[in-house]
């Protein structure tokens, strides 16, 4: 049994110890999540270098017993020379678990003959797809035959990838790492009870 309270305090300090705009980020995630338990989360604070200008962005995922609530809060800095302050935009998306259609678990772990199940990987991909967005990868099609020039049409490949949040050791620390997984194995868990 998860106790849901101590969940949601640990969620809260997990976001105010980023120091990104907590009380937007806690209160654009309470608007979807509606009073709704939470069951587990995952918190992402990533910082990335836009010319002359660093831009930060949090993207927060909270499991309810019903839904993935996916929270992203992206800074905008002013137009360059204005004196104007910076504005920030806070979306989010709930997602009926039933909707849930992938949740992709990427490990690298260093020194794999090595490897046993007491080793921490020093990075995680979570890809999760719920089918709102699709990306279609073409390439032109062959036979094998080098010489051969004839029309062989396209061959390719359709992925469901609505979100990827990608984290590390390095990065994130290994409590980060090891935050996500757990994230990853509740919502798995989570989608397989919806199927029963």
């Amino acid at each position: 049994m998860v106790d849901t309270t101590s969940v949601a305090r640990a969620l809260r300090t997990d976001i105010e110890r980023t120091g990104y705009y907590p009380t937007l980020v806690a209160d654009s995630l309470a608007t979807s999540v509606s009073g709704e338990d939470l069951i587990a989360y995952a918190v992402h604070h990533e910082a990335t270098f836009d010319r002359d200008e660093l831009r930060r962005h949090i993207t927060v995922l909270a499991l309810t017993a019903t839904r993935l609530i996916v929270a992203h809060v992206d800074e905008h800095g002013a137009p360059d020379g204005s004196k104007e302050p910076s504005t920030a935009s806070a979306s989010t998306e709930a997602v009926r678990l039933e909707k849930v259609d992938s949740v992709v678990v990427t490990r690298v772990v260093p020194d794999p003959a090595t490897y046993s199940p007491e080793t921490d990987p020093i990075e995680v991909m979570l890809t999760i797809g719920w089918g709102a967005v699709s990306r279609i990868d073409l390439e032109p099609a062959t036979c094998g035959d080098p010489s051969c020039e004839a029309d062989h049409g396209f061959t390719g490949s359709a992925a469901n990838d609505d979100l990827s949040l990608r984290v590390s050791a390095a990065a994130d620390g290994a409590d980060g790492v090891t935050r996500m997984l757990e994230f990853a194995e509740a919502l798995s868990k989570a989608t397989a009870e919806r199927l029963r």
